[in-house]
């Protein structure tokens, strides 16, 4: 069987600036060098329905830039960086900003970082990683944060 799970060649990962998020960058860049693909870093800013979804978010604009620069440098120190790209998005919803980003990239993969939360000795994903997995049309891959002790 000729089946290779990890044969992806773009992929769209959304970063938050967490620890999670650039580590699912560096495994996006390892998967993208293998298959010679493409990686989309998106950061997405959520605008409250109370506000024109073009609204000046000056602020979370700044941190979003920020925290894509540092999503393009890692990619430098992985010797990736031509085959990264940062992209900065304005959405009501980021579940929805990310599932529609995956759709007009044409991604093979959305991989995403997600952190280890405990509700009443449950494991809990947020309703931006819930929301990905049902919606998405591609590959869904999560990456989640050790366990903290």
């Amino acid at each position: 069987m000729d089946h290779d799970p990890l044969l992806i060649k773009d992929i769209l990962v959304p970063v938050d600036g967490s620890p999670v998020t650039l580590d699912a960058l560096v495994l996006a860049c390892s998967i993208g060098r293998r298959n010679k693909g493409t990686v989309y870093a998106v950061y997405v800013i959520e605008v409250s329905r109370t506000m024109p979804l073009d609204a000046e978010m000056t602020n979370e604009a700044r941190d979003g830039e920020n925290i894509l620069a540092d999503a393009e440098r890692l990619a430098e120190t992985l010797e990736y960086s031509d085959h990264v790209y940062g992209e900065l998005l304005q959405a009501r919803d980021a579940g929805h900003a990310i599932v529609d980003e995956a759709v007009e990239r044409g991604v093979g993969a959305i991989l995403m970082g997600v952190s280890y939360r405990q509700s009443l000795g449950e494991f809990e994903l947020g309703h931006t990683a819930q929301y990905v997995i049902k919606a998405a049309p591609c590959r869904v891959i999560l990456l989640r944060s050790a366990l903290q002790e």
